[in-house]
């Protein structure tokens, strides 16, 4: 990679923004800075400070193509081919050009984002007063160039003409690169009326000297990097640099690269927009509870991890080799994705997130806030798009979502993902359909242990909700709706993770927070369920559940079973009994989950080892909890 280090004049640079001749990647945020900032930094210009360091990119590159825009602010009759983008310094030079060039006010806002037009003026007295105070020589007036009171009925300062300009004392910045009409005003200011006056002569004289002339003359100093740059490094020096404190994001790098295809504008007539494709597909995956918290970033490693495999696969078809490329979703092999593999690739990988939405509620997973790992929906996309319609066959299905438990209940998702991506994408598919291949890492790596069940208290843990998700999955039944908890009655009965024994009750019998906070004593219930539990004894609420249903005991205690409750340790309310007898249900229901058996650990030792790891102000609060009201 190579680069220079110029000084450039601001003259220079600001005509090549106005001829287009310097442009910005579109993948560059608008422009956004607000009337304060560009107050000082015109301040900073005029004192001849260092406002930092611009970063620009040759264009030419064979192997890196931005589609470029114009700073805004800019309108230029044709299309025009920049020399150079502009990747660090956007904001400064946007505000400059507009300030300094243009013929119309800067589009700017105040410190509460509301929307402004500016001009800007140089207090041509407090200028050459005191440097301290040049912020305060900066003067900026609406676009009508008046300055009111009084609810807009006063008018303090009209700038309107030029010689109220003139009188006012008000050197319009516009003017400033402009040198025929700036020594026009300034002529006009030193002799109102026609009449030369000694004192604005001599004003003008150190107004040029001390102000003007720096400023024609100021530079900006520069990193410009050569067209050998890849789009690699563009990311990387760009995030280093970008003063404005916003990660570049992959996807908006991606967004300028295909925009700025050519094959594809050939064939097409138009630019391919990556974000408006996005928002499609967003739009069409939101459909689907679970998926609304779906981010472009997974799209993208979905179509990633398809592309590197493809290309693996065929390498491997056609050569002895051992020497293959991998399969992956780094950051850097996101980067190298070509529009083809994008157009190839995408609807698959959206059709693979629709199935594995189904795919999900069959497992009793139905909104996002409900998902243990959104980072696992790009695996289990590709892996129906590497398997197809075979995904669906039960020997098949059956693996899978052994392979998917293991990675919830192991907790394996979390951080960085994506070298677990690989292994899936790698190891599922030939071990999915049954062929003499090695079991699949996460589903070998995958442990549970027995006391991690004291530990799981909030949603905060991919285990606690894949447990919640799991007792549902088992047929669980509302007790007092009498419904099967499924994808039809989830959100009507507004179903939710409730305590069994109520926590009004446990610090009356002096049930420890550990386990009274536990998923052992938490099931999937509806709302009103929850509010005819209120703070009672089990005993108490099961009798009433009996009386508002019409239920027998013995039909209650078969719906009470379905959450994997021994329904005569709740009617006779000993907690005790309850949690060994769940613990050891739950205990099976994650074993069957993984197709493992689960360390058996729970001991007096295990509950002060594990059972404390939040403290009781730190739970999550039950949502709809109706305790209070109903004890």
């Amino acid at each position: 990679m190579s680069f220079q280090s110029p000084q450039l004049p601001l003259t220079d640079l600001l005509q090549q923004v106005r001829s287009g001749k310097l442009q910005l990647p579109d993948f560059q945020r608008e422009y956004k800075w607000d009337d304060d900032r560009i107050r000082s930094l015109l301040a900073t210009l005029t004192l001849g400070h260092p406002m930092g360091v611009l970063m620009m990119l040759e264009t030419g590159s064979t192997h890196t193509r931005f589609k470029p825009k114009t700073l805004a602010g800019v309108s230029l009759k044709n299309d025009v081919h920049p020399s150079h983008l502009l990747l660090d310094g956007q904001q400064r030079m946007t505000s400059l050009f507009q300030a300094l060039t243009g013929g119309r006010p800067v589009e700017t806002t105040d410190a509460r984002k509301k929307k402004l037009q500016r001009w800007y003026y140089l207090d041509i007295g407090n200028a050459l007063g005191d440097p301290v105070d040049r912020d305060e020589a900066i003067v900026s007036v609406p676009a009508d160039r008046k300055v009111r009171s009084d609810f807009g009925r006063a008018v303090d300062l009209d700038l309107f003409t030029s010689p109220s300009e003139q009188a006012a004392g008000m050197f319009p910045m516009s003017l400033a690169f402009d040198q025929a009409a700036a020594m026009k005003w300034l002529m006009e200011y030193a002799a109102p009326g026609g009449l030369a006056d000694n004192a604005r002569i001599a004003t003008v004289q150190r107004f040029q000297a001390e102000i003007l002339t720096p400023m024609i003359g100021y530079r900006i100093p520069a990193i410009m990097l050569g067209k050998d740059t890849t789009k690699e490094a563009v990311c990387t020096v760009f995030e280093k640099v970008n003063t404005g404190g916003l990660a570049l994001d992959v996807f908006e790098l991606l967004t300028a690269m295909f925009a700025g295809d050519a094959a594809y504008f050939a064939e097409h007539g138009t630019d391919f927009r990556l974000n408006d494709n996005w928002r499609q597909l967003k739009e069409r995956l939101d459909h689907h509870l679970v998926l609304r918290g779906l981010q472009s970033s997974d799209l993208l490693q979905a179509v990633t991890l398809l592309a590197t495999h493809g290309r693996r696969k065929r390498t491997e078809a056609a050569t002895n080799t051992g020497d293959l490329p991998a399969t992956s979703a780094r950051r850097a092999d996101i980067l190298k994705l070509s529009l083809q593999d994008y157009l190839k690739w995408a609807p698959q990988v959206a059709d693979g997130l629709e199935w594995a939405a189904g795919f999900l509620a069959q497992e009793n997973v139905f909104t996002d806030a409900d998902l243990s790992y959104r980072t696992q929906l790009v695996p289990l996309a590709v892996l129906r798009v590497l398997l197809g319609d075979r995904i669906d066959v039960h020997t098949t299905s059956r693996r899978v979502r052994r392979w998917y438990w293991c990675g919830v209940l192991g907790e394996l998702y979390g951080g960085a993902v994506e070298t677990r991506f690989t292994r899936d994408v790698e190891q599922v598919p030939a071990w999915a359909l049954g062929e003499s291949a090695a079991v699949p890492e996460t589903v070998a790596r995958a442990g549970f242990r027995e006391s991690r069940l004291l530990s799981l208290k909030t949603r905060n843990s991919s285990a606690y909700k894949g447990l919640y998700a799991l007792m549902m999955r088992g047929g669980a039944t509302d007790w007092k709706y009498r419904k099967i908890i499924g994808h039809a009655t989830f959100v009507p009965l507004k179903i939710d993770v409730h305590h069994i024994f109520p926590k009004a009750w446990c610090a009356k019998n002096d049930v420890d927070d550990a386990r009274r906070e536990s998923i052992v004593n938490k099931t999937p219930i509806s709302y009103e369920t929850n509010r005819s539990i209120g703070g009672r004894s089990p005993r108490d609420y099961l009798a009433k559940l009996e009386k508002d249903t019409g239920l027998t005991a013995e039909a209650l205690d078969t719906i009470v079973a379905t959450h994997h409750i021994d329904p005569a340790t709740l009617r006779a309310a000993d907690f005790d009994k309850f949690f060994e007898a769940r613990t050891a249900a739950l205990v099976k229901v994650a074993s069957e989950a993984m197709g493992k058996p689960v360390v058996l650990d729970l001991s007096d030792q295990a509950v002060a080892q594990y059972g404390d790891d939040e403290r009781p102000e730190e739970f999550e609060p039950e949502p709809d909890d109706q305790e209070a009201d109903d004890l």
